[in-house]
């Protein structure tokens, strides 16, 4: 079931008063979610006229960036707030060509283009337009809508046979599919002995799932711990798992908005 931007925010505000150690990362979770929620707002009204290739769509999605720069700049760290300016300045000429090059060739360091593109794909999704020109490198795991790469891996309770039970959620779009238990989503590995499951009792319902063969690794929620879990926000707010695996050498298999 695809999560609400609303439930989202709501949640990233109750784990952050929760929390006093992750509640600055979460506020700013927060309001880049609230930011999103404003464009995915304006992408639905003209859901009708999204074609799913973003250069014909580009006349729709462009006018909704320079609000979300502008905020970004005024919340945003000095580095990140001239980089919004410089793309305010520069307009059209300069957002257009930002868009397309994150939407043809994503990469996680591309922030501008993500906190753009995630509303756009997952309106796609949600309307059941598939991309027409995207094509990024597709991993073992990767999107069947949109070929983007997994976000989180989603934990529930088994409907069937051969480890079911697990599914993961894209960072572009937000689809989810089903995937085996064991099983490594970066390189496919599938040896036991060289996959690894780390967790933390203080955040009992997230994990590490690392490989030891291709050495990334992603982050699970598991909801049959608790059900209440929204997997994009929780996967944030487990930041302290990020730093103990990569501290281990492991390399997380796709960032998340924040950088984490």
């Amino acid at each position: 079931m695809r999560e609400s931007w609303q439930r989202r925010i709501d949640r990233a505000s109750e784990l952050a008063a929760r929390d006093e150690s992750i509640r600055p990362l979460l506020e700013v979770y927060g309001r880049l979610l609230t930011l999103q929620r404003g464009c995915s707002e304006s992408l639905d009204r003209q859901a009708a006229r999204l074609s799913g290739s973003l250069e014909r769509d580009l006349a729709i999605l462009v006018p909704v960036v320079p609000r979300v720069l502008q905020e970004v700049a005024a919340i945003g760290p000095p580095r990140l707030g001239d980089a919004a300016r410089e793309l305010i300045d520069g307009g059209p000429g300069s957002i257009a060509p930002m868009l397309l090059a994150g939407w043809r060739t994503p990469s996680d360091e591309d922030f501008f283009s993500r906190i753009i593109l995630q509303p756009y794909a997952s309106c796609l999704a949600s309307h059941q337009r598939p991309p027409l020109d995207r094509d990024p490198p597709r991993g073992t795991q990767a999107c069947p809508f949109c070929a983007g790469a997994p976000q989180v891996s989603i934990l529930e309770h088994a409907s069937g046979s051969d480890g079911g039970g697990r599914s993961l959620l894209c960072g572009t779009c937000f689809t989810t599919w089903p995937v085996r238990r064991v099983l490594c989503v970066a390189c496919g590995e599938e040896d036991e002995r060289k996959l690894g499951y780390f967790h933390s009792p203080a955040i009992d319902h997230l994990r590490v799932d690392a490989c030891d063969t291709c050495r990334r690794y992603v982050k699970s929620v598991d909801l049959t711990r608790l059900g209440l879990a929204v997997p994009l926000v929780d996967e944030v707010a487990g930041a302290a798992l990020d730093i103990w695996a990569q501290e281990r050498g492991y390399e997380k298999l796709a960032l998340n908005l924040v950088g984490l």
